[in-house]
């Protein structure tokens, strides 16, 4: 399908770009704009703004607008046009007529990015379903004579097809295609998922506003080195890592796709699977740009994201990063009325404030810990070695028969799940469960 759905960004792609403010307008939206060119790899010529209460119907931009548009593309010899907006498909085929050169509006853009960025088999098809979707409904064939349809040879006679009906039945044929690969990626995912539910290890995700610095905690927490870059969407596949955590034992944290105000609605459908991770998470880490100053609004951003998602009832760890950039701000975490870590202030780049965040989500699964004083005969040596396993033991003393004075501090479900594989145990911890 590579023939039907054509990138746009390349090296010696020059744009003048377009952002006109309305009412719906967000402080804040250009600069976000002109980061996502810039993470495109197209040269930015220039920037025309303007303001209107609604669009025009033809252009979108209004006849007086786009012509400054078409005088500008011909004087700074551009060869894209971005708008900050989602135009209609007569609106873009009419600015290309109008300037003479390829117009792409926000959610091309956003698309080209994550088409630049998968690199997973999942990514690739979720981004192309995305595309194709998308392309589904503008699709027009310019010059196209519709009088020219298949028919009049033999075996091929009758009322024939358009060439525009064709490419509609091939990307209709293709979306149902990738649909039924992504439901068996989407198969396997929820397998590993169920496996670590049945081994009860819990899930974390890795939540927030592009470039909040998602990947940098992640590499920080996991040293798992995935790719950082100073750019939006830098990361895009979901990563998989195990954490350990003291008095809790192993956990898993999954570093997911940033959120982004105004996420084309294609894109949530697609990436549906990917961002099951936070849905079916046991605790979201909120990543949060401390020094951004739209902060408040992304913020809300990502509430809406999460809300959109199905994932607004996880618990949720809040963790202002990069206050390496404001000196005022030292590490620290607030607490809520129950007593558990909701906010943490730290640095990912600066390893600063991350034993704080550790507390932190220790805090939320340690709501279920049990703490144990257990005394064990020095016949049960092996138990007494389970529990060193599970990283339960605090502390330890010998009674003076040898027996064995056991502290312990440790996750309920780690003791069910003990018992189960040594059901003689349990009347050890009777009275604790």
């Amino acid at each position: 399908m590579n023939h039907i759905v054509e990138q746009f960004s390349h090296e010696d792609d020059r744009a003048i770009i377009v952002s006109l403010e309305m009412p719906e307008s967000e402080e804040g939206d250009l600069a976000e704009f002109k980061e996502l060119v810039t993470s495109a790899g197209v040269e930015i010529l220039s920037c025309i703004t303007g303001t209107r209460q609604t669009p025009h119907h033809k252009y979108f931009l209004g006849t007086g607008k786009a012509d400054e548009v078409r005088v500008a593309v011909e004087q700074s010899d551009a060869n894209v046009v971005l708008i900050n907006h989602d135009l209609t498909p007569s609106q873009n085929r009419n600015l290309e007529e109008l300037c003479g050169v390829r117009v792409v509006d926000r959610t091309g853009l956003i698309l080209d990015i994550f088409a630049q960025r998968a690199q997973s088999f999942e990514g690739k098809l979720q981004v192309e379903l995305a595309q194709l979707t998308r392309l589904s409904t503008r699709l027009v064939r310019k010059h196209t004579n519709l009088s020219q349809q298949r028919g009049g040879a033999v075996g091929l006679r009758g009322p024939g097809e358009t060439r525009l009906e064709m490419d509609r039945r091939v990307i209709s044929d293709r979306i149902r295609q990738l649909k039924k690969r992504l439901e068996s990626v989407t198969k396997m995912r929820a397998q590993g998922r169920i496996s670590r539910e049945r081994n009860e290890v819990p899930t974390i995700a890795l939540v927030g506003y592009t470039n909040a610095g998602k990947s940098s905690l992640f590499n920080r927490l996991t040293a798992a080195g995935v790719y950082v870059q100073d750019q939006l969407f830098a990361t895009l596949d979901p990563t998989h890592r195990a954490l350990d955590i003291e008095f809790v034992g192993r956990a898993v944290l999954v570093d997911t796709v940033g959120f982004i105000s105004k996420l084309p609605h294609d894109l949530v459908e697609a990436f549906k699977s990917t961002l099951q991770e936070a849905v079916e998470a046991d605790l979201l880490l909120e990543v949060i740009d401390v020094a951004d100053p739209e902060r408040d609004l992304k913020m809300r951003e990502v509430t809406s994201v999460l809300e959109q998602i199905g994932a607004d009832a996880v618990p949720r760890l809040q963790v202002f990063n990069k206050i390496d950039l404001k000196p005022d701000i030292e590490p620290h975490f607030e607490l809520s009325e129950t007593g558990v870590v909701k906010a943490v202030w730290v640095s990912a780049a600066e390893d600063i404030g991350i034993d704080l965040l550790l507390e932190g989500i220790a805090s939320h699964f340690q709501k279920e810990h049990l703490s144990i004083k257990l005394e064990l005969p020095p016949s049960e040596g092996r138990l007494r070695a389970e529990l060193y396993a599970l990283d339960a033991v605090k502390s330890e003393q010998f009674g003076i028969e040898g027996e064995f004075l056991l502290d312990l501090y440790v996750a309920r479900y780690r003791i069910m799940r003990l018992l189960k594989e040594q059901p003689e145990a349990t009347p050890y911890f009777e009275q604790y469960l």
